[in-house]
């Protein structure tokens, strides 16, 4: 089974403009590993910004195109397009993380397990309508976990985790979070309480140091 939808897309051009559209892409049949997943809920973290937008002034943005395929265009200043010259003219693929249904699997145990269920992906290129990936790139979320509940749970869980292996492999006793207010810091609140590490939360507003 294969399918056609809209991914995003962003590219940086030689005329020093960072441009985002939607792109019809073909996604699929999957391979004997490999399931295809309707998304249905997607995150933006930082890393995600970073592609989306890079060095763009978006003060400059405007929208041509048309309501159903926008094309938003972004200048970028001269002094900052030497931190995206490999870019120019490569369109790229943004969303690190998402979730949705299975709607086709191939002929692997590991993939016919899948079908029809609701996952967890990680493998970028989620800002789209299909993603079809490897079924290691799927975590099945348990019953009456939504797709909107689900979508992150790989970069903040394997940022938090990896906090927590670095310090104990550097041979640190603390960490000083300081951005404890964000998902990500709740999520390591969490497990520095259960590991048992001594943890420093720096937020931004008096409301958030409860």
């Amino acid at each position: 089974m294969a399918v056609t939808g809209l991914q995003l897309r962003s590219v940086i051009t030689a005329e020093q403009t960072l441009q985002l559209s939607l792109e019809e892409v073909e996604f699929g049949p999957p391979g004997p590993d490999e399931v295809l997943v309707q998304v249905e809920a997607t995150p933006i973290n930082p890393s995600d910004l970073a592609l989306l937008f890079g060095p763009a002034d978006l003060g400059t943005a405007r929208v041509d195109g048309s309501a159903e395929r926008p094309v938003i265009t972004a200048d970028i200043p001269a002094k900052r397009m030497r931190l995206v010259e490999r870019r120019v003219g490569d369109s790229m693929a943004v969303g690190n993380e998402g979730a949705g249904t299975v709607i086709a699997a191939g002929d692997s145990d590991a993939a016919r397990a899948l079908q029809g269920k609701t996952v967890g992906m990680a493998g970028g290129q989620m800002y789209a309508q299909y993603r079809c990936l490897k079924v290691h790139e799927c975590l099945e979320l348990p019953g009456g976990v939504t797709a909107a509940q689900g979508a992150s749970c790989f970069v903040n869980p394997m940022t938090s985790l990896g906090m927590v292996e670095t310090l104990r492999a550097e041979g640190h006793t603390a960490l000083v979070h300081t951005a404890a207010a964000s998902n990500l810091g709740q999520m390591l609140n969490k497990l520095c309480a259960a590991e048992g590490i001594e943890l420093v939360n720096i937020v931004r507003k008096t409301e958030q140091e409860q």
